[in-house]
């Protein structure tokens, strides 16, 4: 391949499809899922081959500040799903459904998901909820839309919930979701995330599904791992849930250099010659000349 110069660059990765992560469960390969909520980070997880990048919702939390992931829209989602989709090649590119996006009606689903796909450049949707939505999923999946489904904590009902708490401790929950998860994947659904369950739920739910489970807080056993990037790389204060892992503390080297920042700004020392431009002496001198002549009235 050939580029504009003449060169020879280096051929375009190859994407990452839907296929592709069925096929790796059959495999045993693990899929990794990360959030990104712009062009510059989603380029970043792009490159670290990161198999999907999952448009969450939770950019309402780490991203517009709000307490919960309930009052962010579609236009939200639409806006930094599209800069998502404009810095990344290769991942599969999930936009999730926010809160009232998709309960009202099948229809008024379809209308939405199909923004993700439309304007947005999404290769799927995410949805959250077990039997409730199965008949939401069928209708996506028939008219060409690629549903990834959600169960277990789902945080668009943080407060029926009574909080971000683990789920399907009992027996009979368990049960619950695991039933859920398998009529999930009979609509059409072709990975499941499951997000603070206990690690043996997970297991026996991997165990029965033919699609990839994609764990958050649901141990090892899961076909992949999905966390929040703001988490992953410490840019969200010193909140950190107990299932993520800090893999780097950005936060606290960007509080470093915008401290620095505003020290040499108040001391004179930035900007130095080097971050200035220049002008022809000659050009200088015929400003001054000018500047030194008197108004005329």
């Amino acid at each position: 391949m050939s580029d504009q110069y003449g060169g020879v660059s280096a051929p375009a990765p190859k994407k990452v499809t839907v296929p592709d992560l069925i096929a790796m469960k059959r495999e045993g390969r693990r899929i990794t899922m990360m959030t990104a909520y712009d062009a510059a980070f989603a380029r970043l997880v792009d490159q670290a081959g990161i198999d999907v990048i999952l448009v969450g919702d939770s950019l309402g939390m780490v991203v517009l500040g709000y307490p919960t992931t309930v009052p962010v829209t579609m236009d939200d989602m639409v806006r930094h799903a599209a800069a998502v989709s404009r810095g990344t090649q290769r991942p599969l590119l999930v936009g999730d459904m926010p809160f009232g996006s998709y309960q009202a009606s099948a229809e008024d689903a379809l209308r939405n998901a199909a923004r993700f796909l439309k304007e947005a450049g999404m290769d799927a949707v995410k949805v959250e909820g077990g039997a409730e939505v199965v008949d939401t999923v069928r209708t996506l999946t028939a008219n060409g839309i690629a549903v990834m489904a959600h169960v277990g904590l789902t945080p668009q009902r943080v407060a029926q919930l009574g909080g971000f708490k683990v789920q399907a401790k009992t027996a009979r929950a368990a049960r619950r979701l695991i039933d859920d998860a398998l009529a999930l994947e009979d609509a059409g659904a072709f990975s499941i995330v499951l997000e603070s369950v206990p690690a043996p739920v997970a297991t026996l739910a991997t165990e029965r599904l033919d699609i990839p489970t994609i764990g958050i807080g649901a141990g090892v056993d899961c076909d992949g791992q999905v966390l929040v990037l703001h988490d992953v790389l410490g840019l969200f204060g010193e909140f950190k849930p107990k299932f993520a892992k800090r893999y780097a503390d950005i936060g606290a080297q960007v509080a470093d250099a915008l401290r620095e920042f505003d020290r040499e700004v108040r001391d004179g020392s930035f900007p130095t010659a080097e971050h200035s431009f220049t002008m022809k002496d000659s050009e200088l001198a015929s400003l001054q000349r000018g500047l030194a002549q008197p108004k005329a009235v």
